[in-house]
């Protein structure tokens, strides 16, 4: 393989065990070179500086300078793509690795224990896999989400025919993109949201936590059997599916040959089984064609879709897939999905282009 296809990256860890630990899963493919190992931030800002890799693995609890401001220092002088890979799942920190995604990284992954030969296999594949497909993506000195807060009108909808509830579907780059369209939404939002969103096990609470505290609605992790409230944004569990029947959420196991879980078709398809053209169904940055048909089906049955655009997603095959599909009623930058959402909320449903499901 050309020198030029191979993927430099810098490990960056206080903990010399993970350092070699991150360095050894890294360089067994060989399309990945580990170009230098940092110890905490201060080091990892210098070697970026330095050694212009193509991908940094960030820690965040680290002497001198911890992964946050390290994140926030390349990404303002010298930006290069940050997979953030943290053991900050649990407990009071566990919104930490999710923060850095406000600096400027691109996704969160779990650390592996390096006692677990299991996990450790499982953890190391997708470790190997978004380092070589965040590599190349084009990176942004901030994430900023952009709240929209002239929508006083949606308060007094109670038109039966206007749209209640809005599926998010998101995977690679997804938590940054959750963070952008949930903050376009205004406060006591007359609808609920459910998102399925891929991404390891155990960091659903740290994802929640985080855009609990940077958004203007209540945000929470999905509980079985729990009823559906406006106002409030559901996340789906990690380890099954979750789907909306009538005004509950449940809990699915997943089939043997489902590969991407929890399930967007899935979380769609349901949307559109239990409120048909009251849906608003929205596709997000990731890898893959998960949700393309669920978001298909609801646009067949009068709900309104949206499609995140190629330029603002970090990896645009969910969303191509979709439009692809014809199911994508708007193609949209990340930053413009609240506000289409929000006037949205503000019309009576559209007339299904086939039957109802609900």
């Amino acid at each position: 393989m050309p020198k030029k296809d191979i993927v430099r990256v810098v490990v960056c860890d206080d903990s010399l065990v993970a350092r070699e630990m991150l360095s050894t899963i890294l360089a067994s493919d060989d399309a990945i070179e580990v170009v230098g190992q940092a110890k905490d931030g201060v080091e990892a800002v210098e070697m970026v500086a330095r050694l212009r890799p193509d991908l940094v693995t960030m820690d965040i609890h680290m002497p001198r300078m911890d992964g946050l401001k390290a994140t926030e220092q390349i990404m303002a002088f010298n930006p290069t793509p940050i997979l953030v890979v943290s053991t900050s799942v649990y407990g009071e920190g566990m919104g930490l690795a999710f923060e850095a995604l406000t600096f400027g990284a691109l996704d969160v992954v779990k650390k592996p224990e390096p006692s677990d030969w299991a996990e450790l296999e499982a953890i190391g594949k997708d470790l190997i896999r978004k380092v070589k497909l965040l590599a190349n993506v084009r990176v942004i000195t901030h994430i900023q989400g952009r709240r929209e807060r002239a929508a006083e009108h949606l308060a007094s909808i109670s038109d039966t025919r206007g749209r209640t509830i809005v599926a998010i579907g998101s995977s690679t780059g997804g938590p940054s993109a959750l963070l952008t369209v949930l903050s376009g939404l205004p406060a006591k939002l007359p609808a609920a949201v459910v998102v399925a969103q891929h991404i390891a096990d155990g960091f659903i609470p740290g994802l929640v936590s985080w855009l609990e505290e940077s958004t203007q609605n209540r945000v929470v992790a999905a509980e079985d059997g729990q009823l559906i409230e406006v106002g409030t944004v559901y996340f789906a569990p990690t380890g099954c599916n979750l789907s909306v029947r009538g005004d509950r959420l449940v809990f699915e196991a997943k089939p043997p040959e489902q590969l991407y879980v929890p399930s967007v078709d899935r979380l769609f398809e349901s949307v559109t089984t239990s409120y048909g053209r009251r849906a608003i169904g929205v596709l997000l940055t990731g890898m893959g064609a998960d949700g393309a048909r669920g978001l298909k089906r609801m646009r067949e049955a009068g709900g309104a879709t949206i499609c995140q655009d190629e330029g603002t997603s970090t990896v645009f095959g969910m969303p191509k897939a979709a439009i692809e599909a014809g199911a994508a009623d708007q193609v949209l930058a990340m930053e413009d999905i609240g506000a289409a959402v929000v006037e949205l909320l503000g019309k009576p449903a559209a007339d299904p282009l086939r039957p109802s499901f609900s």
